[in-house]
């Protein structure tokens, strides 16, 4: 019989307990998992109180996680920062640990798929036909991301945004909350879309898209 993979989830926050409800809804799904805890920096004094209300334990900082004693728990990056993503799967990885990729059941994963480590996929989000996922993908609950659409590293799409058929998403591009991004286009490295923007054009590096239709300064 297999043994149980233990998971850890990096982040208290809102995207950090989120990952947590997927995780739960994997175990009453059947997914040979347990959640040891949550690991957080600097913890809230209301985030801690939510996780003592999920019955969640809290592990400490980071630092001293990783001080305690080997394990070979895997990890979940619970964070929707996308720069903030890289930082600490780069000391995790450095360190030995492994991400757990972790869907919800009612996700809807289109056919061929390739959804690199460390994707968090939550409730209701779609994911259509061929698409293709880098390291460290966050969707968040009920967006959808079109037909051979591909989302390079640390890409974060935020709740209801939709990402078109065919676009192409470079590293540690964050997606606001009701965002559109058209069919074809491509979106470089660093771009924040802002909540509610509609991108009708391809997308320099490192800018700030908003409005309909989206805008950025040079």
């Amino acid at each position: 019989m297999l043994q149980d993979e233990h998971i850890v989830v990096i982040g208290a926050s809102g995207f950090g307990r989120e990952s947590l409800d997927v995780l739960r809804a994997m175990k009453e799904d059947g997914a040979a998992i347990e959640i040891s805890g949550v690991i957080d920096d600097a913890p809230s004094a209301s985030n801690l109180g939510r996780l003592k209300d999920l019955n969640v334990p809290y592990l400490g900082t980071l630092d001293h996680w990783l001080a305690g004693p080997s394990t070979n728990t895997k990890f979940v990056l619970g964070i929707g920062s996308p720069s903030v993503k890289r930082k600490i799967a780069r000391k995790l990885e450095k360190e030995g640990f492994t991400p757990y990729t972790a869907i919800h059941p009612s996700a809807e994963i289109g056919s061929n798929p390739s959804l690199g480590p460390g994707a968090v996929v939550c409730a209701g989000a779609v994911v259509s036909t061929n698409v293709r996922f880098g390291k460290y993908v966050h969707i968040n609950p009920h967006a959808t991301i079109g037909h051979d659409a591909t989302l390079e590293d640390f890409v974060s799409v935020n709740p209801a945004a939709v990402i078109s058929g065919e676009v192409r998403i470079h590293d540690e591009v964050l997606v606001g909350a009701g965002a559109i991004i058209l069919q074809q286009l491509t979106v470089e490295r660093g771009v924040v879309v802002g909540a509610a923007a509609l991108v009708t054009k391809n997308v320099p590096p490192d800018v700030i898209v908003k409005g309909v239709p989206g805008v950025w300064n040079a």
